[in-house]
């Protein structure tokens, strides 16, 4: 009798791994709100304020980012429209599978003729393994203002982690009437990592800001900013030709966001917004 055949089991195929989808678009005119969408993860609110400038909070209800997720914000600032945007909390990017795609994070910022824009999200938290590519497009008329802060932070000093291994792509360019008037290309991998000793690199440093300010006769503010300071912050403020760039990092994020607050505080000749407050 001849031995029956061995059963076949069934060909499992992997997991579809949950991704999030997001895209928040608010557009603000002379007389108010000119367009909003939000769909998937990408929220939108605009609190009751009592300054007289149209505050735009951008939340990502999933909570976090990981390897395939999308996210999309717009924000824009029609002709003679002055407009705030920032976040209602730190972002999170966590750990991405060793197959996945990094997650992308698109913002589009855009101020018309006389418009002025400020793009004050708070933190991006990155942790080990996390993967990241995060672009940052402002289009801005000839005579528009545009202020703008980046912050990064890897991993959590509070809580121990020293992050060794993870990929972000960090980029930020602006146009004025055409023409490229900033590029800034940022990149951190573990070869980066290993080698965070080096002045070179990251200095041992973990956190990290960028803020800009694209207005006539920004370079003269340059003087009056080099001055301020936070212990454990070391930074480096630049005008030249309508800029002031300053760059700024630190060993912890709390001493940044500190020192972040304060140059913010002085550029704008008033407090932060809300909830950068809570």
């Amino acid at each position: 009798m001849l031995d029956a055949p061995a059963p076949q089991m069934p060909t499992q195929n992997p997991p579809v791994m949950q991704r999030v989808r997001g895209r928040g678009r608010v557009i603000f005119g002379p007389q108010g709100l000119r367009d909003l969408h939000q769909s998937g993860s990408a929220k939108a609110m605009m609190p009751k304020i009592h300054t007289g400038t149209p505050e735009v909070v951008f939340l990502n209800t999933s909570g976090g980012l990981t390897g395939g997720d999308r996210l999309e914000y717009h924000l824009e600032a029609l002709d003679q429209t002055t407009l705030i945007g920032t976040s209602q909390t730190a972002e999170r990017a966590y750990a991405s599978t060793a197959t996945s795609e990094a997650a992308e994070v698109k913002v589009d910022l855009i101020a018309g003729q006389g418009a002025s824009l400020e793009w004050l999200p708070q933190e991006t938290i990155l942790f080990e393994k996390s993967r990241l590519t995060r672009t940052t497009h402002a289009t801005i008329a000839a005579d528009a203002r545009l202020l703008f802060v980046e912050s990064l932070v890897l991993g959590r000093a509070a809580m121990g982690e020293t992050i060794q291994t993870l990929h972000l792509k960090d980029t930020r360019r602006v146009t004025r009437a055409g023409r490229l008037e900033f590029l800034d290309p940022f990149e951190i991998n573990a070869d980066v990592l290993a080698g965070r000793d080096s002045a070179v690199t990251l200095g041992y440093m973990r956190a990290f800001a960028t803020i800009g300010l694209f207005d006539q006769g920004a370079e003269a503010l340059a003087d009056l900013l080099k001055p301020l300071s936070q212990q454990g912050v070391k930074t480096g403020v630049s005008g030249w030709n309508g800029k002031l760039i300053i760059r700024a990092m630190a060993q912890d994020g709390y001493p940044l966001r500190r020192y972040v607050a304060q140059v913010l505080t002085k550029i704008r000749g008033t407090t932060l917004p809300r909830v950068w407050q809570v």
